[in-house]
């Protein structure tokens, strides 16, 4: 426990500390963080990063995407906020007020690596979460995932038919679902509400892919 702990701390910090996570951060002055307000296209013009927008327990604003390690992401906020994917799911975060997970892996299966293809069939996730709040290690989580339909969801004023799918969660202190919005032909999800703690959420919603204009 204490050698997977000391891992994150070394992940978290050579994402904290590397030249992209500060171009990352300088991209953010561009785009704004902490928006009150609906993001307008303009701010994205010329950002060549990936944006997403978060919105979670004190915290609703940009992230950008700042280094890419094998299949996990970095997403990092203003003032220093980090959040890990991988394959569109949170697998860490780091300084988000009340929604901080050390790691979230998934054992076994992996469904949203051809969530396509999954059609009207139901898949079985088991994930384990540490939290460091409580002490709270290896807690094993079980998810039902099921496709809920197709859904137009707006993105910056680009209706997109997704695929809303639904994930039951059930384990120790965990009751909930987790929601995702997926490209029906690429399974890329863009959008999401995921539990990063017992009782919390955060939804993430893609703005801009990495290089894409608009």
């Amino acid at each position: 426990m204490v050698a997977r702990m000391a891992l994150v701390a070394a992940l978290l910090a050579t994402s904290a500390c590397s030249s992209s996570s500060r171009t990352a951060l300088d991209t953010m002055k561009l785009v704004g963080n902490r928006w009150k307000s609906p993001v307008l296209v303009e701010k994205l013009e010329g950002v060549t990063h990936a944006v997403m927008q978060v919105e979670g327990p004190g915290y609703r604003g940009a992230m950008v995407m700042g280094l890419v390690d094998g299949d996990r992401q970095a997403w990092y906020g203003g003032q220093g906020e980090l959040m890990l994917l991988r394959h569109g799911l949170v697998v860490g975060t780091h300084g988000m007020a009340g929604a901080n997970v050390d790691e979230i892996r998934i054992e076994g299966d992996n469904p949203f690596l051809h969530l396509a293809a999954l059609g009207d069939r139901q898949a079985t996730v088991t994930r384990r979460y540490d939290w460091r709040d409580g002490y709270r290690y290896g807690v094993v989580v079980e998810g039902h995932l099921q496709r809920r339909g197709s859904e137009r969801v707006d993105i910056l004023g680009n209706a997109r038919e997704l695929v809303h799918y639904e994930e039951s969660l059930s384990g120790p202190g965990v009751r909930g679902s987790n929601h995702y919005w997926a490209d029906p032909n690429t399974g890329f999800v863009w959008k999401s509400r995921q539990l990063v703690a017992p009782g919390t959420w955060v939804e993430l919603v893609h703005l801009k892919l990495q290089g894409n204009p608009g």
